[in-house]
């Protein structure tokens, strides 16, 4: 058990968590740039010299549209006076931005699973080795024998540490609603909308 407890104590658990936390921080991050670098890319035009201010881009739209005619006269029977309506032409200037969705990625929720699995298992290793000798010698009709025996036991005992880690992240990201100063500025912008009779 104190092995389990030593490798557990070993972890690194800012790593574990603190990692995907930066990293959904730094994504927040990164969508707030890609916010503001499509506002200024898409909605906003190079001015006539690199020193002038930046122009908002419109998009004109013309159509024609039937007013009444203020000279008309109902008992005319011939020429303009006899015309109820006229057909004039409309420009329409509509800022760019009003007519796009603006991207706006919020993370809501982030949700890390660490599990850690560790096993010991203890193991036990026994040897023995037997060696035996003997020798028989004949010298001047006198018996010499000699015998000699040994024996070893070897017994080895340790333990192993299985490890077995899963990290899993799932994070849910949702349309945010547009910031309220953007939400105002857009506002602006759709209050300017203009048409031009020509």
């Amino acid at each position: 058990m104190s092995n389990l407890v030593a490798e557990l104590n070993s972890l690194d658990f800012s790593v574990y968590i603190g990692g995907p936390l930066q990293a959904a921080v730094q994504a927040q991050n990164a969508a707030s740039m890609a916010q503001v670098s499509f506002i200024q890319s898409i909605g906003f035009e190079e001015g006539a010299s690199p020193t002038d201010p930046k122009k908002l881009r419109y998009v004109d739209f013309n159509y024609s549209k039937s007013v009444p005619n203020p000279d008309y006269d109902a008992a005319a029977t011939t020429g303009p006076n006899s015309i109820k309506f006229l057909e004039k032409e409309v420009e329409i200037k509509v800022p760019f931005l009003t007519m796009l969705s603006i991207p706006s990625i919020r993370i809501e929720e982030m949700t890390i699973d660490f599990n850690a699995k560790l096993t010991s298992t203890e193991t036990k290793s026994v040897s023995s080795e037997f060696a035996a000798s003997a020798e028989l010698g004949i010298n001047y009709k006198i018996v010499n024998f000699k015998a000699s025996a040994s024996y070893k036991r070897t017994s080895v005992t340790g333990s192993n540490v299985e490890k077995t880690y899963n990290l899993g992240v799932h994070v849910r990201a949702v349309n945010d609603e547009i910031p309220a100063g953007l939400d105002r500025i857009l506002t602006m912008l759709e209050d300017s909308i203009t048409s031009v009779n020509e």
